[in-house]
């Protein structure tokens, strides 16, 4: 079960118990074991989100009102902020497609892009949204093994992305054939920016379509994100933002800005998520239960706290405040835990054309340390001189570089004691939301 840090001190002291993983930090008690033990389930309440996910660790007990009622009250134990990593995947999978499809071109011949010879499984989501179900799932099956989870709560919701891009309620035949049914794009764009240029006002010209957003960097073509302009301004502005390109043009900026739709890409990721984690958390051997995301805010409100992924996640679940039943803890620190990867498999790191530029080395584990590993470094002379804990980045030498709060430095292999290995996360704390 989980125990006060105190608690755990004494623990440690009295030789009853050695600690069994640094981060987050683990005891294991040596006088017990789990046949000897007796103790409460705990439930592990998760609010999935698409940048950070919240997750909370709880305990659920019965207590006595002054009037002799029975009521329920929910203790938060542990608040966890899961932080994903999709869109530096998604990054880097648009930067290997345009080196491929560089090459393509430079070898003066037609070859069918790879994707059209490959068939995809059923229930294949890109890597950068598979990223969010694989880290959610490992870090409830890390917590399953270090605190007895009797049961876990997710909040299940879905978006309406069409009625969220109209930006109102639609009807049966605008769900069927959308707004815009039997409008150009051209059209539609010329009535709405009175046939001149978005960028200088210009009419009578030739007008391009033009990404207010460009797709280089990271925008969709919906029409919310097309407007028009001039050859000359089309060119002009390339690939860069529009706030940067607009920069002396305020009025023509806001009225730009006015026309933007918040982009819809991550509902889209949590409808397609959603189902999928659930299916997934069911594989622990756990009893999983959906709530919607109503309940939660209405939890949120009655207790007064504001809105955060880990307090939302502390308020997933039945709550029923008619018969007393409350939060009376909420943990004021939160463990932030950052996916960061494991590395990564290429074995020549290109420029920024593509070309290759020098060639990584084979071993990762250089000295006994690899990259990312905690370690605590006893410094005995020079500027660094003292004990020193953090992560570690390592070379070939045997000389790494330690980055520590104070800054990074160089240190010997020879001074550095492991204390956990790497495993693909960051680990960092932070305060709570005040209420």
């Amino acid at each position: 079960m989980p125990c006060h840090p105190a608690r755990a001190r004494q623990l440690l002291t009295n030789g009853r118990a050695v600690v069994a993983r640094h981060t987050p930090f683990t005891i294991r008690l040596k006088d017990r074991t789990d046949a000897d033990s007796q103790v409460d389930g705990v439930q592990l309440r998760i609010d999935p989100g698409s940048k950070g996910t919240g997750i909370a660790i709880t305990e659920t007990k019965q207590e006595s009102t002054p009037d002799g009622a029975a009521t329920t009250v929910r203790r938060g134990l542990m608040s966890i902020e899961l932080r994903h990593r999709g869109w530096q995947i998604h990054r880097a999978m648009r930067q290997r497609a345009g080196y491929r499809r560089r090459r393509r071109s430079a070898n003066r011949r037609y070859r069918a892009r790879r994707s059209h010879n490959r068939t995809r499984p059923k229930g294949w989501l890109p890597p950068s949204v598979q990223h969010r179900v694989d880290t959610t799932l490992a870090t409830a099956h890390r917590l399953s093994q270090y605190a007895p989870i009797s049961e876990i709560h997710i909040e299940q919701v879905a978006f309406d992305t069409h009625a969220m891009s109209a930006g109102c309620d639609l009807t049966t035949a605008e769900y069927r054939s959308g707004t815009l049914a039997g409008t150009e794009i051209r059209e539609y764009l010329l009535a709405t920016w009175g046939r001149t240029c978005a960028y200088c006002g210009a009419s009578g010209v030739p007008l391009n379509i033009d990404h207010i957003r460009p797709r280089s960097r990271g925008g969709s073509n919906r029409v919310s994100n097309l407007t028009l302009a001039c050859i000359s301004c089309n060119q002009a502005k390339g690939s860069t933002h529009v706030e940067e390109f607009l920069a002396h043009h305020p009025a023509r900026l806001a009225a730009i800005r006015a026309q933007i739709k918040s982009p819809l890409r991550d509902a889209a990721v949590m409808n397609a998520t959603r189902q999928l984690l659930t299916d997934a958390l069911a594989g622990l051997g756990k009893p999983v239960l959906t709530w919607s995301g109503g309940r939660t805010k209405w939890n949120r409100t009655a207790m007064g706290l504001p809105k955060t992924h880990t307090l939302d996640a502390l308020c997933v679940g039945q709550l029923n405040h008619e018969a007393g039943n409350r939060i009376v803890r909420v943990p004021q620190q939160v463990q932030v835990i950052t996916a960061t990867g494991r590395g990564s498999y290429a074995r020549t790191t290109p420029d920024r054309y593509g070309f290759p530029r020098l060639t990584r080395a084979r071993r990762k584990r250089h000295h006994g340390f690899a990259t990312g590993d905690l370690v605590h470094a006893s410094v005995p002379r020079g500027n660094w001189a003292g004990t020193w804990t953090g992560r570690v980045s390592v070379r070939a030498s045997g000389k790494h570089s330690l980055g520590t709060p104070m800054g990074r430095f160089t240190v010997s292999h020879v001074h550095l004691r492991l204390l956990q290995r790497a495993d693909g996360y960051a680990y960092s704390c932070r305060q709570e939301a005040a209420e």
